[in-house]
């Protein structure tokens, strides 16, 4: 599996099918149903399945997706993070999303600032994101990586708001530079 970039403590790695199992899980964890949406996948072949026409999909096409995150120490995946193009947005967005017991521990900050990173190395120039108004949570990080709410915008597979997000790389580089740099591989 492709490294896509290393932190301190994080190793961020492309997704494959063998990584159906720990999908399986952040899938059903009830903050992914609420914030981000249940995909209605039950089963270790509906998450394979997820898997390999989503993120692998997405990083064939177009060389960036979702990517799984790991602790560097022993592999442990955690979480997943990274970049994606979405048909109702005009640009690329960040997301991420980890298992419970993984939070508070600064790896979202660590993953994301590291996917940002490597957005500019791919010369991407505006990243956005959106999040629904009741994630204090993920707007909280947003704003500590420099994102900044644009307007609000309705999503396309159901009636709920969410807030976008964004941020130009170009101009906010100089301002992640912290203990926690991303290394690329």
């Amino acid at each position: 599996m492709k490294i896509v970039l290393q932190t301190e403590r994080l190793r961020v790695r492309h997704m494959a099918p063998s990584d159906a199992e720990f999908m399986l899980g952040l899938l059903n964890d009830p903050a992914w149903h609420r914030f981000i949406g249940d995909r209605g996948i039950r089963t270790i072949e509906g998450a394979r399945d997820y898997i390999v026409k989503g993120p692998m999909q997405m990083n064939a096409r177009l060389g960036f997706g979702f990517d799984v995150v790991e602790l560097r120490e022993n592999g442990c995946p955690i979480g997943v993070c990274g970049l994606a193009k979405r048909d109702f947005l005009d640009d690329v967005d960040i997301g991420y999303a980890f298992l419970p017991q993984y939070g508070g521990q600064g790896y979202a900050f660590e993953a994301a600032q590291g996917v940002l990173a490597h957005a500019a190395q791919l010369g991407l120039t505006r990243i956005v994101a959106t999040v629904r108004p009741d994630n204090s949570a993920s707007i909280r990080l947003l704003e500590k990586l420099g994102l900044r709410f644009e307007r609000m915008i309705e999503a396309p597979d159901t009636a709920r708001q969410l807030q976008l997000f964004v941020i130009n790389i170009l101009n906010a580089n100089k301002k992640r530079q912290s203990k926690h740099s991303a290394v690329f591989r």
